[in-house]
């Protein structure tokens, strides 16, 4: 282990750490502390030049390189790997004429937002600030702003990357047609990349926010639910989500230890038209909570407050067919008082989101109209043996009513790539893969090839 340690840091400025470094146990960790990456070597590269270096060495050496700015959607699948922390590429570069962003490797939700309000724009970005650009986009990226604008890898212009023999490249549609495809909802399995560059869009006005019902409004929430998404705008989003929140005393007195039911919405427009688009909400009594307003881009990852701090969790997704009777009443009696999960969440998706892009990446398009998710803390094997069969207990009563694909960025950590695509699209993903790095060395976290 030191041999590997002493070799990168004789090429790359960034910190390495190995086993045994005082920092390196620490320096592993994903942000989701449920996943146990045992890796070899940390790389904490400061530029593309870093990352090259390290793709060269991990090639000579047999191994491994996984890239991660965050670690949210990480798996136990890097044994062997040298784990490469993106997080200090930081750099955002914002076109406003065009409008385009560069976006490097680093770079949160949360930041890139904060630069482009200040344009007027917005990328297409999903419930948490936390999460990392690059990650989630080459998974596909499922945008509050989805329905009116599609899949975030659509959104992708060109890609900075590092390839398998270490040699930096800037990829777009012309330049390499296939492993462009690729990288636009495949994953990270193909390449290193250090930068994207984005569209961005223009938001006029935005309003959103949540409303909070004790649990037992559930059948009245979900039945206006139903009722909004069946003609709702492509301007509006809307999720239903069933939450139980833990007794701690950051909670507020109202909602601590208890079970609630909610509804988080955004709308591209003005407050009074996303009032009468959501009035049948209005009918039901007894909100303990309605955070609902005009609002700024950068502050959307308000709406759902998800933590912000790493956890030990574990999540499950599945598309549904429809919202019909039938599937409502399954999923209330199926989910019951929520626990032990945190959340069970339908996603209304449509619109955009289920229309072919001309020119689409491996993302493609989700025909499904809305989208299952379930995630709940794991802290010890006995939570995530409990966490874990609740969510099989409640996709086994769905069943009727789901596809068996997953959109890639809501594959848990022991499921593949093959849940995500149609075995067309897995199979060109696998061909590039071993075209473009027939000796393995990058290693994603839901690998395409068996």
């Amino acid at each position: 282990m030191t041999s590997i340690g002493t070799d990168l840091r004789r090429s790359v400025r960034g910190r390495i750490l190995v086993p045994g470094d005082d920092a390196f146990e620490t320096a592993r960790l994903p942000w989701n502390r449920a996943v146990d990456q045992r890796v070899v070597a940390v790389a904490e590269i400061e530029d593309a030049a870093d990352a090259a270096a390290v793709v060269r060495y991990a090639g000579r050496a047999g191994l491994g390189v996984a890239a991660q700015a965050t670690g949210h959607g990480a798996t136990a699948r890097l044994d062997g790997t040298i784990l490469v922390r993106t997080g200090r590429l930081r750099g955002v570069e914002v076109n406003p004429a065009r409008p385009t962003a560069r976006v490097e490797a680093g770079v949160q939700w949360g930041e890139l937002l904060a630069v482009t309000a200040e344009h007027g724009l917005t990328g297409l970005p999903g419930s948490s600030p936390v999460v990392g650009v690059t990650g989630y986009t080459l998974g596909g990226g499922m945008s509050w702003f989805g329905r009116r604008h599609g899949l975030a890898a659509d959104a992708v212009r060109a890609v900075e990357v590092v390839d398998a023999a270490g040699v930096p490249a800037r990829v777009t549609a012309e330049s390499d047609p296939d492993l462009f495809w690729a990288l636009r909802g495949g994953g990270g399995d193909f390449a290193l990349v250090t930068a994207m560059e984005l569209d961005l869009h223009p938001v006029p006005a935005l309003y959103g926010g949540r409303v909070l019902w004790p649990a037992d409004r559930a059948p009245e929430v979900l039945a206006a639910f139903r009722e909004v998404t069946a003609t709702a705008p492509e301007e509006l989003t809307v999720w239903f989500t069933m939450l139980a929140f833990p007794p701690f005393p950051e909670i507020p007195e109202p909602l601590r230890g208890r079970t609630a039911v909610a509804i988080d919405t955004t709308f591209l427009g003005g407050e009074e038209e996303a009032r009468d688009l959501l009035r049948p909400f209005a009918r039901i009594p007894g909100a303990l909570l309605d955070t609902r307003a005009a609002m700024a881009v950068d502050t959307i990852g308000d709406i759902c407050a998800e933590p912000t701090q790493p956890v030990p969790s574990t999540q499950r997704g599945e598309v549904l067919t429809g919202l019909g009777d039938d599937v409502a009443g399954d999923l209330l009696d199926a989910v019951g008082a929520v626990a032990p999960l945190a959340s069970v969440q339908i996603r209304h998706l449509g619109g955009a989101l289920s229309r072919p892009a001309p020119g689409s990446g491996a993302c493609g398009h989700v025909a499904e109209p809305y989208l299952l998710g379930m995630v709940g803390p794991v802290p010890t094997p006995e939570a995530a043996q409990a966490v874990g069969l609740r969510q099989a207990e409640i996709a086994h009563a769905l069943t009727p009513h789901t596809t068996g694909r997953k959109p890639f960025n809501y594959l848990g950590k022991e499921e593949t790539a093959a849940s995500a695509f149609p075995g067309d699209v897995l199979e060109r993903l696998r061909g590039i893969k071993r075209d473009r790095d027939p000796s393995g060395v990058f290693r994603a976290g839901q690998p395409v090839l068996p």
